[in-house]
């Protein structure tokens, strides 16, 4: 006689079952997904900590690496020019994004359309591509702009100089001005209008109404994405290490990558010059959370709750030049003079008929083997370590929307841990972990993709949290009255149900995987390539033009998958549509 057992392992005449009797073999599967999360996540950030503390030879407690760290006045200046640098970089990435965002979101702007597209093009241009950009176009000597304001006004002197403090934040902020504009863009976008109407009753116009009424109900959104960028900002190693090394402007991951690049290494020295970043990040986490606690900040997106464009009049036009220029400094202008480099015979010569070839991309594509090598290892990895992320984190996130384990809130947790973790820190976490015996993974490709598949990890795990709410679990307890398991509840129904969310997610994590400079370079071994790491030895070289083909060759990959995405996903997979 067949006895049936609910939740709780009771039989249906009320008696108990043992525990053994109750176990299912899918529990290993959810159980392994656990151990791998915590393999992912804890082990390189224990390893971090504990080889801070060690001695490099005999392995003993001891603070001497902290003392080592700190011990030169130019170590705590790199620091210290680190927050200075970070904080200028959110003040002019909050100028950029919060009025471009308004204007898209909630305006009539003219133009709209074009700026999406050029906050997608941001999103997918690598930082340290755009620096190349600026390095053509600001350069002290052969920068473009200089050298047409000497052709015009026969002055010698140079008006730019992107080799400078101003020059490097400016640059900085350019790249990472896109996190706060997607912030604050959706939550423009659910602000309703309702209290902005009230405003414009009583007499406000469009603008003191934005600043009045608008801006102060998206508040959160702005701090909470301006932590965020702040983050970043600190721990981007690509444009400080082409523009910060010029301007003799030190600062923290120049200092880890001089750590890195003594023989032997100085991986303990390094663990502990980067404890402050995570604490840093770990105040300013907190912070965020307790001004959040203290506002009270409502909108009114209930019933009756409605969206309408704000007209602006004539100030359209100033709103929509302001965009422009925007999108001018921060995409066009860089990328532009880029792909004129890739097709010139010599850089500095500019746009001339006579100075056009396409050698720069058959040299790349055909004869270059080590660029060859780079763009298929970078397309590989950046491919690897988004499929395993999605499927690992579609696991997890089934694991915790169900309930099935007893610590899912903590796997959630887990999950979500490496967004805080800046990725120069997770980086040396991992190569602190799995460099030494008895992993030995340095120097080849998997030590990347398992970096780049944690770092990653929070995007994937928040596209699959969201779709696997949205599907009832009524839909799976059916398959699973037919005799089908968990397992196949998922491949069969959850799946197929998310796989344009999934697809999403994974254009989302090859993206920023296959540019990948931040985490690479400190887990890259002298015979493995990334294009990202080649681009960076081909500028210390001066072989811009070569370089120039290079980026734009990825650029081009990159554009046709997100364009792959817009057909395959929707156009909303990365940036919500206008509702207009």
């Amino acid at each position: 006689m067949n006895v049936s057992t609910d939740a709780l392992g009771t039989t249906a005449s009320g008696g108990r079952v043992s525990r053994l009797a109750m176990f299912q073999p899918v529990m290993l599967v959810w159980v392994a997904l656990a151990a791998i999360l915590v393999f992912l996540i804890v082990a390189p950030m224990e390893e971090l900590v504990v080889s801070s503390f060690q001695h490099a030879d005999t392995g003993d407690f001891t603070l001497e690496n902290y003392a080592a760290a700190y011990s030169k006045p130019r170590y705590i200046q790199a620091l210290w020019n680190t927050l200075k640098m970070g904080a200028a970089v959110v003040a002019l990435a909050i100028v950029f994004a919060v009025p471009l965002a308004w204007a898209v979101a909630r305006t009539d702007m003219p133009g709209r359309g074009f700026m999406r597209l050029a906050m997608l093009g941001s999103f997918i241009s690598p930082p340290y591509l755009s620096a190349i950009g600026w390095i053509l176009l600001a350069g002290p000597n052969a920068g473009w702009i200089n050298k047409a304001w000497q052709w015009v006004t026969g002055d010698p002197g140079r008006i730019v100089n992107v080799f400078t403090f101003e020059g490097l934040v400016f640059v900085m902020a350019s790249n990472v001005f896109f996190l706060i504009y997607i912030f604050t863009h959706s939550a423009f976008e659910m602000v309703n209008s309702e209290m902005e109407d009230s405003a414009n009753i009583l007499g406000a116009g469009p603008l003191r109404t934005a600043f009045k009424v608008t801006f102060p109900l998206i508040l959160p959104a702005i701090l909470g994405s301006a932590i965020i960028t702040f983050l970043i900002s600190i721990a981007l190693y690509g444009v400080p290490a082409l523009i910060s090394i010029p301007a003799r402007y030190p600062v923290v991951v120049i200092q880890l990558s001089e750590f890195f690049g003594n023989t032997p290494i100085q991986l303990e020295v390094a663990a502990a010059y980067s404890i402050p970043l995570l604490l840093i990040t770990a105040v300013l986490l907190g912070l965020q959370r307790l001004v959040l606690r203290r506002r009270t900040h409502t909108t009114v997106t209930g019933k009756g709750g409605e969206r309408r464009i704000v007209k602006l009049g004539a100030w359209r036009w100033v709103m929509f030049a302001y965009a422009m220029i925007v999108a001018l400094l921060t995409l066009v202008a860089p990328t532009f003079v880029l792909f004129v480099a890739a097709f010139s015979k010599v850089w500095t010569r500019g746009l001339e008929w006579s100075n056009l070839t396409f050698r720069n991309f058959y040299y790349i594509v055909f004869e270059h083997s080590t660029s060859q090598q780079a763009i298929v290892t970078s397309l590989t990895v950046g491919a690897a370590a988004a499929s395993v992320a999605i499927i690992l984190a579609l696991g997890i996130a089934y694991i915790v929307q169900r309930r099935l384990l007893p610590f899912a809130g903590a796997l959630s947790f887990l999950a979500m841990a490496p967004f805080v973790v800046p990725g120069i820190v997770l980086a040396i976490g991992f190569f602190a972990a799995y460099a030494p015996p008895p992993f030995a993974l340095y120097g080849g490709v998997s030590i990347l993709i398992l970096a780049f598949i944690t770092r990653f990890l929070p995007v994937a795990y928040t596209a699959s949290a969201a779709g696997i709410r949205a599907i009832h679990p009524e839909m799976e307890e059916a398959v699973r009255s037919l005799g089908g398991g968990r397992l196949t509840a998922v491949r069969h129904v959850v799946a197929p149900l998310l796989k344009r969310t999934l697809f999403a997610g994974w254009l989302l994590i090859f993206i920023p995987a296959a540019q990948e400079l931040s985490t690479a370079i400190f887990l890259i071994g002298p015979k493995t390539r990334l294009v990202s790491v080649l681009v960076l030895d081909m500028s210390e070289e001066g072989r811009y033009e070569h370089l120039a083909a290079l980026g734009c060759v990825l650029l081009v990959i990159l554009a046709l998958l997100v364009w792959a995405g817009f057909k395959i996903a929707g156009r909303d997979f990365m940036l919500r549509r206008d509702a207009s």
